[in-house]
């Protein structure tokens, strides 16, 4: 009997470090969704990347404008149900809702990051059929969700520096909107308690870094599905486009 041949087995090529796939997100975004793709999916470096830059916006806004402020802010722009209702109760409850608004808001801020993890979590959940059953794609959840976050590169830090830069550089504490804090869309330069809600909603939308986020988003789907890139676009666009309608149209109400 022949001896049996034990054939080596095929050397796996290293994977991107997660500094070089941050960097591609912005350089060479197909690097990084194709590295995923063959299973490096450690998150924590852009996840830290956000948290760091959420911890800037939250000093500037402490610094610059106040919790008290923000919270004043967003009673002005409450619905008007909402205004009723605060006008409703009895000044000792009023009283406290005004006490604990500021720090409300500051905690909520500080818990953010958790938020956008949730964010991401969900479009990730969203995307798994959509491009899998929609599109004939291969993606698998854990895939889709490190897309999602590595994707929020091109958004989270963006919008939360600039954010913050604008207040560090002398924008009005009184015109704050937390809800919509960079001037990275036409909104921002509007008053919207003076603009339509529905045309503020819209516009607030519309934002560059956004835009920029769904690209990358789409590009990285495409890759861990290994479907082609325009599947990739109409699904991620096209969510894009369902939210904001349902958006528009509750701010419309």
């Amino acid at each position: 009997m022949d001896d049996q041949v034990i054939q080596p087995a095929a050397e796996v090529a290293p994977g991107l470090t997660q500094v070089q796939r941050v960097t591609n997100v912005f350089a060479a975004p197909s690097k990084t969704f194709a590295d995923i793709k063959a299973g490096h999916k450690s998150w924590w470096l852009p996840f830290l990347i956000t948290v760091l830059s959420g911890a800037f916006l939250y000093t500037a806004i402490t610094m610059q404008v106040t919790w008290k402020t923000v919270y004043e802010n967003q009673q002005k722009l409450a619905p008007e149900f909402a205004k009723r209702m605060m006008d409703q109760m009895p000044p000792e409850q009023r009283a406290k809702a005004d006490a604990a608004g500021p720090k409300n808001q500051a905690v909520t801020w500080a818990l953010s990051p958790l938020g956008v993890l949730l964010q991401d979590l969900i479009m990730a959940l969203i995307l798994w059929p959509t491009i899998n059953f929609g599109f004939g794609g291969k993606a698998t959840f854990g895939s889709l969700f490190v897309v999602t976050v590595y994707a929020g590169l091109v958004l989270w830090p963006i919008r939360l520096i600039l954010g913050g830069i604008s207040l560090f550089a002398g924008a009005s504490p009184d015109g704050f909107n937390i809800g919509n804090p960079a001037p990275t869309n036409v909104a921002a330069f509007l008053n919207p308690a003076d603009t339509n809600k529905a045309l503020y909603a819209l516009l607030s939308a519309i934002d560059l870094p956004t835009l920029w986020c769904l690209i990358v988003t789409s590009i990285g789907v495409a890759i861990v599905a290994g479907v082609k890139r325009p599947s990739g676009y109409i699904a991620v666009f096209g969510w894009w486009f369902v939210v904001t309608l349902v958006i528009v149209g509750i701010a419309a109400i």
